[in-house]
């Protein structure tokens, strides 16, 4: 868009938050506004637009400092209710990954593995304020001689706690099916044979990239909710991928852009951070993450007007294709259709389910939303915008 109608800065919308004036909406309210009002009344209108998502992310984890005993222990190897975590950070610091499984736990010896319990559950147990059984072997030094402890932990006596998700909120991902002959198990779930039914992952019209889709509000700094608390985003996520094929409204066709996103894990809670188990494949978290769109000008209302039928997403064979590194589409279909219940690939009714919550990702944004409205939860202005696609 070319010279805009409607310019507001973060500071004009943050004084509105304060005075108690500002014009909320979440993502899913906005794109009403848009229809009926056209960009420019809608931007004049409206402040601020709350979006969410809830899902399994797979990349996230928490850096904890468990606190120096005596005598001292310079860890080299923990566990966390049976998880192993990655001590190589310094004495009494570790990273525990959401999708670490517990030390004896079969795997996929025992086919399909249930993997009941890891990392991703020893992050829910923690935030629910249960005890957590550490366990630390050391190999002794003389400023840090002793060489094993046994505690139980609890978050509140962390003396450090922070959830840091290297790749969290995909936008866009594909939608899986399996055409083998035989039911599978994947990270998308479990697919069953001849296209027996159809699994995709993001909350849609509510998804935070699909309401900026080339990330011009959102970068190093951006101030989030993140797993019931307050974050930030970071960074990139590790597999930022903007550059992919886009629709007329710049919504990306296939998996694109994602964040890195960091936020105190003692002020989360339960509801927005679980533990989750995926039937033959591992161990994940599923995380409530929502972020704060500001209505700078009608480019930006345009943007969080995305309705679920102006995404598209890939249907892609989970069974031979993807493992081979092939995602080649076997259709192109929009999440209006996904929602919908079902879906059609050559003559044949496919049934679809999400891996996301819709309903929990609503209900980040509701709460975003109050707490905006309330006054609670400025917004922050990037010090860095996250790279965009090297066309725009």
């Amino acid at each position: 868009m070319g010279r805009h109608q409607v310019s507001k800065t973060y500071r004009e919308i943050n004084e509105k938050i304060k005075a108690g004036r500002a014009v909320v909406v979440t993502a899913q309210e906005m794109i009403g506004i848009v229809r009926e009002k056209g960009e420019v009344e809608a931007a004049k209108k409206v402040d601020v637009v709350t979006t969410g998502t809830f899902s399994p992310m797979c990349s996230s984890g928490a850096f904890i400092n468990f606190g120096h005993s005596v005598p001292g222990i310079k860890a080299s190897q923990v566990w966390l209710n049976g998880v192993p975590a990655y001590a190589g950070l310094a004495a009494v610091d570790l990273y525990i990954g959401a999708t670490e499984p517990k030390q004896d736990d079969p795997l996929n010896r025992v086919y399909p593995g249930e993997f009941l319990y890891g990392g991703g559950h020893v992050i829910h147990d923690l935030v629910s304020n249960k005890p957590v059984h550490l366990s630390a072997l050391a190999y002794g030094t003389h400023c840090y001689p002793r060489k094993k402890l046994e505690k139980r932990v609890v978050l509140k006596d962390l003396p450090f706690a922070q959830l840091c998700n290297p790749r969290n909120c995909y936008q866009n991902y594909n939608c899986a099916v399996n055409v083998t002959g035989k039911t599978i198990y994947t990270y998308m779930g479990t697919l069953k044979p001849r296209m027996g039914n159809a699994n995709y992952c993001t909350s849609g019209q509510l998804n935070p990239l699909f309401n900026d889709p080339y990330y011009k509000t959102m970068g190093i700094g951006t101030r989030i909710f993140l797993g019931g608390g307050v974050g930030y985003i970071v960074s990139p996520g590790t597999q930022h991928n903007p550059d992919v094929d886009r629709n007329e409204r710049g919504i990306p066709k296939r998996p694109a852009g994602t964040l890195m996103v960091l936020g105190d894990l003692k002020k989360m809670h339960p509801r927005y951070l679980a533990g989750v188990s995926l039937l033959g494949y591992g161990c994940s978290l599923a995380v409530g993450l929502g972020v704060p769109i500001p209505v700078l000008n009608e480019e930006m209302a345009y943007y969080t007007g995305v309705s679920d039928e102006d995404i598209v997403t890939q249907v892609v064979d989970y069974g031979k294709d993807y493992p081979k590194g092939d995602a080649r589409p076997l259709a192109e279909v929009t999440y209006a259709q996904l929602r919908s219940g079902n879906i059609e690939i050559g003559g044949k009714k496919i049934t679809t389910a999400p891996l996301s919550s819709y309903s929990r990702a609503l209900e980040i944004a509701n709460l975003l939303k109050k707490w905006i409205e309330q006054g609670q939860f400025l917004l922050s202005e990037p010090q860095d915008l996250i790279s965009g696609p090297e066309k725009t």
